[in-house]
């Protein structure tokens, strides 16, 4: 798997932070195939709230943005030798957005992370949350793969 990430604002908060490995874990347990790549930007409120403007309709910076490329109706097949890249998508996240989060949920800034790209993921693997059905069952699939990533970074 091809995990890009982009540290373009608050590098110095987030370098420390596993989130290629996060990344990687969560495709696996979602078993997407070996050669799928999706790209994990940390930005500014500004650019994520002209992003959430312009794809979402609104006004004002998001925590976390997903944007899928190649979709889950696209019957991808895995090439034999690997060579066609699977774009599973992009994942645009706040790290400032993040923080205030954090003060509200009494979380810390590698947990609010972690969520953030475990729920970006997730919608790039077909979860939404727009009903209260697929709401829980997002929110489910989350604290189990988070809670399961504590366990192997703890062990």
């Amino acid at each position: 798997m091809n995990i890009l990430v982009s540290l373009n604002h608050d590098a110095a908060s987030l370098e420390t932070l596993p989130i290629a490995e996060l990344a990687h874990y969560v495709l696996e347990q979602e078993n997407k195939p070996d050669n799928t790549e999706v790209s994990i930007s940390f930005v500014t409120d500004e650019v994520i709230a002209e992003l959430n403007e312009t794809y979402r309709g609104k006004v004002g910076p998001t925590d976390v943005l997903s944007f899928e490329c190649d979709g889950l109706d696209d019957n991808f097949e895995q090439a034999a030798d690997d060579s066609t890249i699977f774009e599973l998508g992009d994942i645009v996240i706040a790290p400032d957005v993040a923080r205030r989060q954090m003060e509200e949920f009494g979380t810390t800034f590698h947990q609010e992370i972690s969520l953030l790209l475990v729920h970006g993921l997730l919608h790039l693997c077909g979860y939404d949350h727009i009903e209260d059905e697929e709401a829980e069952v997002m929110e489910a699939r989350e604290a189990a793969l988070l809670e399961s990533w504590a366990a192997i970074i703890l062990s």
